[in-house]
Parts: structure tokens; C-alpha cells; sequence
């Protein structure tokens, strides 16, 4: 795998093979000293546009832990503020001696823009770019589905006939296209739940089904809800009267918590906005596998970082 762009056009085997050695990399996290020497004396650099926490120290995590020495950039600070362009900072990088860029980056097709401009001979994974895409999110989040419905006997196992609710801003979410993408590739069957002012153009296109009331959602029994964060920061524009009326109809408060049925898992990216898409007693309960979400991140990610760095066999990894 030359880069990580997208979950779009990634085929089933491909994906499964990402997730299988996400087990193996999970393992290695267990041993005592949670470290392969795999990317000794390769360098990874984290360009980050916008601001992140989790996944820009869960791709550092995943680099350090593969033995990769890591460069992190963040605009902020940076001459980027002076108008320095992605080209130009890319490449100032790049002339330090690089092997792979993580990116994210405000702009739709950013990720794609920097893989096929040849500015740079280095990897390119998308780490998040506008509204577009965000494969390692959607790559966590198919892992963390799979072993929670498998367990120990999730290796080599798709999402045949798993129900899958995707609710709130799609809008403006990549975590939900890149989920979309995925999750129905690997056999998930999807259904989006939002305000009418929240669901994107075309959506009628993408192979799921949409909705606009979440109680009727909750009534089908889906196996998981993923509840999605509402991004105001790329609203500018009025999309519902009132943060209340989106807790009201959309929220995942406790009531609709208490009909979900017992085995139904509740998921979210982060970062939440507790009482409006999801209340504390949802985040934090039994259900939840929030936090392993963010878990699981890094070992996906150890596996991407392996894959565009080396292209060497999976299985000979974690041996």
C-alpha cells in the first residue's frame, strides 16, 4: 500500500487484512516492553492543520511504538501563519528527511492533492481532510465493532449482516463517509439518522439508508448507534433552531439510552459534546465503547504506518 487516502474503492480483502494485523499489532502492546523494531530508522511526520488531540498522539503513539522516530508539525505557531503554503511546508519537511506524512488538514482533498502532486516522495495518510474522509477513524471503528460482536475470534471475521446507526451532523462529518464506505464493503448494513438540514446532497446515492427520526432507529434494534459530534465550528449557517430541540430529537439522552436493546453498543469519535449528541450516562455506560475506540486507534494505526512504510507481509510483523 503505496498510501491511505480513503475508504473508498478499499477492497474487502484489503480492509480485512488492515484489521487482521491490527491484531497483531494489538497484541504487541500487551508485552512488557510494547515495541516492535519494525520503522527503526524510518521518520514519520504529523502535519497538522487543524487542531487534533487524540488522533494526532494516537499516530505518535503508533509511530514511537513501531520504532519510528516522529516530527510533529502543528500550524498554530508555525509560518504557516505567515501564509506559507502546503507545498511549501511539506517540502521544507520533506528536505529533512522523511519517509511518511500523516495529514490533516482543513481542506477537502488535501490528503489527495499532496499523495499526486510529486511535491514529495514520502507516504501520504490521510488523517483527516474536511469534510471528505478519515480512513483510520473508519478503520478503528470497524475494528472496535468486530471485536466486541467476535471477540477472540474476530481475526479473519467481516460485518455480514451487522446493523449499523450512524447518527447526527453528516453533513459535515468524514467520519461518517469514511464509515459509510467501509462499513457496507465489509457486509454492515447502515442506516444515517439526521435533520433533514444536516444530510448532504447526493446522499440518497451512498449505499445505506436515511432517516430522520432516531427513536424509530432505536426501535429497529440496531447493533450499534454511532453517535456523531455536532460540528458548529464548520456551521455558518443556522442548520437547527436550537441546541435543545437537537437533543430533544437527535440526542442520545438517557431515556433513548434505557430502549436500546441490551446488547447494543454505543459509539462516538470524539470529541463529544456531553447532553447534546450523547448524555453522560450514555458516554459512560456499560454499552459504550468509547474508550475503546481510542484504543484500538493506535494498533489500526500501527498497522497503516507498516503497511505504506514497508509492504512486507503482515503476518511476519508481530513474530
Amino acid at each position: 500500500m503505496r498510501h491511505l487516502l480513503s475508504t473508498v474503492g478499499l477492497a474487502r480483502d484489503e480492509a480485512l487484512g488492515i484489521l487482521d494485523l491490527a491484531e497483531d499489532m494489538a497484541e504487541v502492546a500487551t508485552r512488557a516492553v510494547p515495541k516492535l523494531p519494525t520503522l527503526r530508522g524510518r521518520t514519520v511526520a504529523n502535519l497538522f492543520f487543524e487542531d487534533s488531540t487524540r488522533t494526532r498522539l494516537s499516530f505518535e503513539a503508533a509511530a514511537k511504538r513501531l520504532s519510528a522516530d516522529v516530527i510533529t508539525f502543528s500550524a498554530k505557531g508555525s509560518s504557516v501563519s505567515k501564509g506559507e503554503s502546503l507545498k511549501d511546508t511539506a517540502q521544507t519537511i520533506a528536505a529533512m528527511g522523511i519517509d511518511a506524512v500523516v495529514l490533516r488538514h482543513s481542506a477537502s482533498g488535501a490528503a489527495e492533492v499532496l499523495a499526486g502532486s510529486g511535491w514529495i516522495d514520502a507516504a501520504v495518510v490521510n488523517a483527516g481532510d474536511g469534510t471528505h474522509q478519515h480512513p483510520t477513524q473508519g478503520l478503528l471503528d470497524a475494528y472496535t465493532l468486530r471485536k466486541t460482536l467476535h471477540g477472540d475470534a474476530s481475526r479473519g471475521r467481516d460485518l455480514d449482516g451487522v446493523r449499523v446507526a450512524i447518527v447526527g451532523d453528516i453533513l459535515h462529518s468524514r467520519v461518517a463517509r469514511s464509515n459509510v464506505w467501509l462499513l457496507t464493503t465489509l457486509g454492515a448494513e447502515v442506516t444515517l439518522v439526521a435533520p433533514r438540514t444536516l444530510l448532504p446532497t447526493g446522499v440518497d446515492a451512498w449505499p445505506v439508508r436515511v432517516g430522520t427520526d432516531l427513536d424509530a432507529a432505536i426501535a429497529e434494534a440496531p447493533d450499534a448507534v454511532m453517535m456523531l459530534r455536532v460540528q458548529q465550528e464548520r456551521m455558518h449557517a443556522a442548520f437547527f433552531p436550537h441546541e435543545r430541540e437537537y437533543a430533544n430529537e437527535w440526542g442520545l439522552d438517557d431515556a433513548r439510552l434505557a430502549r436500546l436493546a441490551a446488547d447494543t453498543i454505543v459509539m462516538h469519535p470524539g470529541p463529544m459534546n456531553r447532553g447534546l449528541e450523547i448524555s453522560a450516562r450514555a458516554a459512560d455506560s456499560p454499552r459504550s465503547v468509547i474508550l475503546d475506540q481510542v484504543t484500538n486507534g493506535v494498533s489500526i494505526r500501527m498497522a497503516v504506518l507498516y503497511l505504506v512504510l514497508s509492504g512486507s507481509d503482515p503476518r511476519e510483523v508481530a513474530e
